[in-house]
This record gives structure tokens, sequence and C-alpha cells, in this order.
């Protein structure tokens, strides 16, 4: 018999919310799960799998509330958690036309806002006056990939209020899924962000032919960048050596299951930013996190040297092999 917790919805439909799904179907009997597709949704009730992602994790789908209606799955849950790309977050948030007024918000986005420049807790913060005691954030190290392997994996719950991290943390925990508790909802977020740009360097540094040693210093210098950065926006105690900052950024800058590093490496190539995502089908928040990033720095004054290299091949179609070139003779 399974304890009894609050009621908790999914929103997405990408192999991360895939991911948290089926951690949570390991300790609770119902879950809401919002995605657009109907086509999805009809095929996970037939088939008990997701199709386009995590194809392998079947469902018990006498535990799965489906919907395509997110003001439905507002109203039937007390723990909201986000797993919508944040380039696409504000379009499926004007959907609503009910409060999320008591609705405990966690995200497992790792990107930035477009519309807004603000990372998710803020922006639900700003533009829906959620307090920031019912707003968390679920970060690694963890791949959904090896989630549906059921690899053992590493969550942190972050959350100013610890018992609300508290509850999801035991929601998600299993025998393949260790979890802590944080209460540095914005430093865990804002890495969750940036470890998806030093991802896209990681994966730049070897498509222009960067070995393993560069690599090395590559994510020694990113692990300073972000500690330096994190510092200029949130200042505040904090072990930037903890696994919610530098294990979640050796594994997005190592994984073979990285998109982030997955679409650097085509970028380093040759590829186009169009042609690079077009083949991969999938979102590289990264991509989205730089240019967000990078005014974020303006502001702030933060130095950023890597966030700088990638900022100008992306956005401003600099040469990749040319800006490493000047990026190695500054990196230590």
């Amino acid at each position: 018999m399974k304890k009894k917790y609050p009621k908790i919805a999914v929103f997405g439909g990408g192999s991360w919310a895939t991911a948290i799904v089926k951690m949570l179907s390991e300790n609770i009997n119902e879950i809401g799960w919002y995605m657009r597709s109907t086509s999805v949704i009809e095929y996970i009730k037939s088939d008990q799998h997701n199709p386009k992602y995590l194809s392998s994790v079947e469902f018990d789908t006498e535990q799965l509330l489906l919907s395509n209606d997110i003001n439905e799955m507002v109203n039937y849950a007390d723990y909201l958690v986000f797993a919508i790309p944040s380039a696409f977050l504000s379009q499926e948030l004007d959907k609503l036309n009910v409060s999320l007024e008591g609705r405990i918000i966690f995200s497992a986005i790792k990107g930035i806002v477009p519309e807004s420049g603000l990372i998710v807790g803020e922006h639900f913060h700003e533009k829906y006056n959620i307090p920031f005691e019912d707003i968390g954030v679920i970060t690694g190290p963890c791949h959904a990939e090896e989630v549906a392997l059921e690899r053992l994996s590493y969550l942190t719950l972050a959350c100013k209020d610890r018992k609300k991290a508290s509850v999801m943390s035991a929601l998600l925990a299993s025998r393949y899924i260790k979890t802590k508790t944080s209460d540095d909802i914005v430093g865990t977020e804002y890495a969750a962000v940036l470890k998806n740009i030093y991802a896209i360097a990681a994966g730049v540094a070897h498509g222009v032919g960067y070995g393993d040693n560069f690599q090395a210093v590559l994510m020694s210098n990113a692990i300073r960048e972000m500690k330096g950065f994190i510092k200029k926006v949130h200042k505040m105690k904090r072990n930037i050596n903890n696994s919610a900052y530098l294990g979640d950024l050796l594994v997005t800058g190592y994984s073979v299951f990285s998109r982030n590093r997955m679409f650097g490496n085509m970028i380093g190539k040759g590829y186009t930013v169009k042609s690079a995502m077009l083949e991969m089908s999938m979102v590289a928040e990264g991509y989205y996190a730089t240019k967000s990033a990078y005014k974020i720095k303006e502001e702030n004054g933060a130095k950023t040297p890597i966030i700088d290299t990638i900022y100008k091949i992306l956005y401003e179609n600099k040469d990749p092999k040319k800006e490493f070139e000047k990026l190695s003779d500054i990196l230590d």
C-alpha cells in the first residue's frame, strides 16, 4: 500500500516529464499528466508507453490521469511540476483561465523564459504572484535516459520552505533515485541553466577537434565561471562543489545523453543552428539560455568568457574554431 501524498500533476510530454512521471509512479497511486498532444495521450492509454520519448518505460495506466487541458490539471493537483521547455512555457501558461493561487509549483525546466528573461521560479513569482515559499526546483545530476534504465541517479529538491522540498523529495525517491533538499532555489536553478551552456561549449570543443585534456580545463573553468555568475545574481552561502552544481555540470558536459553537448558538437562540426535543431528534433535549452544569460551577465558585471564565446558563435555567427582558439588562450 503506497503512502498518502498530496495530489500531483506533471506538465509536459518530453523525456524529462516522462521520467518524472515514472519516478512518481513508484510512490503514488494517481498522477495527473498534462501534454498537448491528444494522439500521444491515446497512445499511452492503449500501449502503456510514450511513443516519442523513453519508449522503454511502461506505465500502469490505472495510475495516470491524462489530459490535454491544462486547466483541468491545475484544478486537480496540489503540487504542479512543470517540465515544459522554457521556450514554450509562456504559450502554455497563456491557456490558463484558472488561478495558480494556493498551488505548490516545482520547476524541472533547465532554462530561462525568453519572454521575461527570468528563470522559471522568478517568472512564476513575478508574473503569477506565487510566493517564493511555494516555488521549488528539481535539479540533477540526472538524465532522463538513465531514469528509464533505473540506473542509480541523484536529485536535489530546492525550496525556500524546506518542508515542501521534503514532500517532493519523498515523492521522487526510490531504490534507484536518491534525493536531498536545499534552500538555494535561485542558485540551483541558475546552475541548471548555465550548465547547459557549458555543455554546448564542451560539444563545440569536441566538434572542432579538442581532446579530453582541453575538456578538463574547460569544465574546471566553467565551474568557477558559474560560481562567479551565481554570486553576482544571488549572493548566499553555498558549496558550488555539491552535486546540484558541479555534479550536474559534469554529467551534462560529458554524457552521451546530453542533448546540449550533442547540439554543440554539431555546431563545432559546421552545422548551422537551424540545421542542428532540425537534425536533433529535440530542444537544446542551452541555445535559448545563452542569449538570456549573456544579457544577465552584462547587467550584473560577471566575467564569463565561456558564455561570451558561445554567444558569439550562436548569435553572431562567429567561426567556432577561431573563437575557441581565442578562448584557449585565456583559460587556465
